[in-house]
């Protein structure tokens, strides 16, 4: 196959040409990159190697997410029913979500709570309202910090992450605003705010990782409680968070200007740490000249995706866009490769990330660059998705 590159209104567009191709036939990238996850996980997301993939998680989630946009963006109706054939194989008749055990309290296993509460509401099936209702009885007993903030896990007590409100707070506001839960989204405007105190640095703008109320963590610094380095990662799920927070949380909630501020403070910041070269973002995103870091295929995909959401909604002034694309053309350029058959691969993903645990998880920049990096990890590849539709609603001039 041959690679040639396009320039549409400031989007790298990759043109796969091979022999019997017809000029006229090239897809949006969205189209490319949701074909190649369909053939290459036609039954299930789940990693085929991984056995733990075959439990309800978050990394489901965020795919499920980013078909559900995909039906939104195409009304191509194959992505709804992706996302049922995944959700009918954990959600039995009765609404019991299969692998799921509440009792493990643990924040990752509420997004695919997004994609049962959305399909309740295509099909009106009671048993995914079902499923939704026990995630939401989760995070009403879920235990919490004493300025309550949902600890991370129960394994993990009195800590919270960035990450924590990617995995609950889209979900709690689609819920609340789906239920009439009016109270629900004081706290989740509280979890949002709060955790961005905790977590900012005051010379950055970054956010550090996590937070120890306790301060007993190794990892914690004994004054403030904060994990020691800014993973990309995990500013990406919070920004991620918050842009699809707001989809739901009410025009007239006195704390919904508040949630706007913390993405425009943490944009602002984020971007002063963007390659100038390729677009992208380090592993360790302050230490880009640090031997061993690299550019990153999950944060910079969810740093592209929330700051094109911001711009297309008008939460973030329009001088982002231009950080956005060049995002999106770094990850086709530098981290992007297309096999003969068309599958579109995305590779230096951070295989996993996070705090304390067995073995023990100290946030030193040595632990973060010294994690495995993995090609079409669903953490990348979901926000990949999500930022390709996101750009091209951008051109299309959808606003919702």
């Amino acid at each position: 196959m041959s690679r040639h590159f396009l320039i549409i209104p400031g989007i790298l567009i990759l043109l796969a040409c091979s022999t019997g191709e017809r000029p006229g036939q090239e897809k949006p990238w969205s189209v490319r990159i949701a074909e190649s996850f369909l053939a290459t996980h036609p039954d299930s997301i789940v990693y085929p190697t991984e056995e733990k993939s075959r439990k309800w998680n978050y990394e489901q989630g965020v795919m499920m997410e980013a078909f559900y946009r995909m039906w939104e963006h195409t009304g191509d109706s194959q992505y709804v029913r992706y996302i049922r054939m995944n959700l009918d194989y954990y959600i039995d008749e009765d609404g019991t979500i299969r692998t799921y055990k509440m009792a493990d309290f643990n924040i990752d296993n509420i997004p695919p709570g997004k994609a049962a509460l959305r399909m309740f509401k295509l099909t009106g099936v009671e048993k995914y309202r079902r499923a939704a209702d026990t995630l939401r009885r989760q995070l009403s007993l879920h235990p919490r910090t004493k300025i309550n903030g949902f600890w991370h896990k129960k394994i993990y007590p009195f800590q919270m992450w960035l990450d924590g409100i990617y995995m609950a707070e889209p979900f709690y506001t689609l819920y609340a605003a789906t239920l009439e839960e009016p109270k629900a989204f004081d706290d989740i405007a509280h979890q949002i705010t709060f955790l961005e105190r905790q977590t900012r640095d005051s010379k950055t703008g970054l956010l550090y990782h996590g937070w120890d109320e306790s301060r007993e963590q190794k990892w914690a610094d004994p004054t403030t409680g904060r994990s020691p380095n800014f993973w990309g990662r995990a500013m990406g799920w919070y920004a991620m968070g918050i842009v699809d927070v707001l989809d739901f949380f009410p025009q007239d909630h006195p704390q919904r200007d508040s949630l706007i501020a913390v993405l425009r403070r943490l944009t602002e910041a984020v971007v002063k740490y963007q390659d100038m070269k390729t677009g992208l973002w380090y592993q360790v995103v302050d230490l880009a000249d640090r031997e061993g870091n690299y550019r990153e295929a999950s944060a910079s995909a969810m740093f592209c995706y929330a700051l094109a959401k911001g711009v297309r909604m008008g939460y973030l002034d329009g001088k982002f866009l231009p950080a956005a694309r060049k995002a999106f053309d770094g990850l086709l350029k530098e981290l992007v490769t297309v096999e003969e058959r068309g599958v579109v691969s995305l590779h230096d993903v951070c295989s996993v990330g996070g705090l304390g645990g067995n073995p023990y998880r100290d946030g030193s920049f040595e632990y973060y660059i010294g994690e495995p990096r993995r090609t079409n990890d669903f953490k990348g590849y979901g926000p990949f998705l999500l930022a390709a539709v996101e750009l091209e609603r951008q051109i299309s001039g959808e606003h919702r």
